[in-house]
C-alpha cells in the first residue's frame, strides 16, 4: 500500500478522493491506496507542485547497479592490445600498485601518460627530454583544455620520470597553468523574484525565500529547523537579529504547524525580524 500521511488540509483532502480507490487506516491515521506502479505516477502528478512527496521509501528495494568496472592496475594489464595502440610500460603500472594509489588516480595517470606516449609512438621514452614535453602540453593548450585537465597530464608525465625512473628534480622546470580566478555571477532582484513567482512548490518556495531575504548558507538553511526560529514583531525592539525573514514564510510556518500568529515564539537560538504586511 502507498500511504499518504498529511496535516488537515482542505486541498490536499480534496486531491486524495480523486486518487483511485482511496482508504483511510484508522491505526496509522493516514490515507492509503494499492501500491501498483500506475498510482504511483498518479499521486506525483496529482500533488505535483502542490505538496512535498518523501519518495526515498520507494527506492529502499530498489536494486543497486554493480556493473561498473573497477579500473585497478589489474585492469589495465588484462585488457585486450589495440593495433598501432602504444599501453602504458608495466613499470609505471608497478609503480602505482607499489605505492597503492587510488583506482581513480590510477585510471587518470595510465589515460594521461598513455596520450603523451601515444603523441610520441615512435621514439623511446628515454629518448623523450623537456622540450618533447613542452610540444606535448601545447597541444593540449592549443586544443583549449582546461588548467585542471594540463595540471593532470604533468603529473602523469612527471610520476613516469622521477618515480618510475628515480630521475628527481629533472622535469621541475615545466611552467604549471596559473590558478584561474573567477569572480561568482550574482544575480538580479528582478531574476530572484522570478525564480520565487515560478517555483510552484511551496517547500521549495520557503527555501528560496528564506536563502535570499537572509543571505543564509546552504550548510545554514539545510540545518535550520522549525524549533530554532524566534520569530519578533518589529515592535519588540530585539537586542540582536541575523536576518530578515519573509512575511511569506511566516504564514505557511504557521499554517502549516497551527500557529495563530506571526509573532508566536518558538524557540530563543535565533531571531528573525518579521516585516508587518503594509495595508494596502
Amino acid at each position: 500500500m502507498i500511504g499518504i500521511k498529511f496535516l488537515p488540509d482542505t486541498l490536499i483532502q480534496s486531491l486524495i478522493k480523486g486518487l483511485p480507490n482511496p482508504k483511510w487506516s484508522k491505526e496509522y491515521h493516514m490515507a492509503y491506496i494499492p501500491n501498483t506502479k500506475s498510482n504511483l505516477g498518479i499521486i506525483f502528478n496529482t500533488f505535483k507542485g502542490v505538496v512535498w512527496i518523501n519518495y526515498n521509501r520507494f527506492l529502499v528495494n530498489r536494486p543497486v547497479n554493480t556493473s561498473n568496472e573497477s579500473f585497478n592496475v589489474a585492469w589495465f594489464r588484462n585488457r585486450k592490445p589495440i593495433p598501432e595502440y602504444r599501453p602504458c610500460p608495466e613499470s609505471y603500472l608497478l609503480k602505482l600498485e607499489l605505492k597503492r594509489y587510488a583506482n581513480n588516480t590510477i585510471k587518470t595517470y595510465v589515460s594521461f601518460f598513455e596520450m603523451f606516449i601515444n603523441h610520441y609512438k615512435e621514439r623511446e621514452l628515454t629518448s623523450l627530454g623537456e622540450s618533447d614535453i613542452r610540444a606535448f602540453l601545447q597541444v593540449l593548450i592549443q586544443r583549449n583544455v582546461s588548467n585542471s585537465y594540463l595540471n593532470q597530464a604533468i603529473n602523469a608525465i612527471k610520476f613516469y620520470y622521477e618515480v618510475v625512473l628515480g630521475m628527481p628534480n629533472r622535469f621541475y622546470d615545466i611552467e604549471r597553468p596559473r590558478k584561474e580566478s573567477k569572480l561568482p555571477t550574482v544575480i538580479s532582484k528582478e531574476e530572484v523574484l522570478s525564480i520565487i513567482e515560478n517555483t510552484k512548490n511551496i517547500k521549495h518556495k520557503c527555501v528560496v525565500q528564506t536563502l535570499y531575504s537572509g543571505g543564509l548558507r546552504r550548510s545554514e538553511l539545510l540545518n535550520l529547523k522549525i524549533e530554532d526560529i524566534d520569530i519578533l514583531l518589529p515592535n519588540e525592539n530585539p537586542s540582536f537579529c541575523l536576518f530578515l525573514f519573509p512575511f511569506a514564510v511566516v504564514k505557511i510556518i504557521n499554517r502549516s504547524y497551527g500557529y495563530a500568529s506571526p509573532s508566536l515564539r518558538l524557540a530563543h537560538r535565533f531571531r528573525c525580524v518579521v516585516p508587518r504586511q503594509r495595508k494596502k
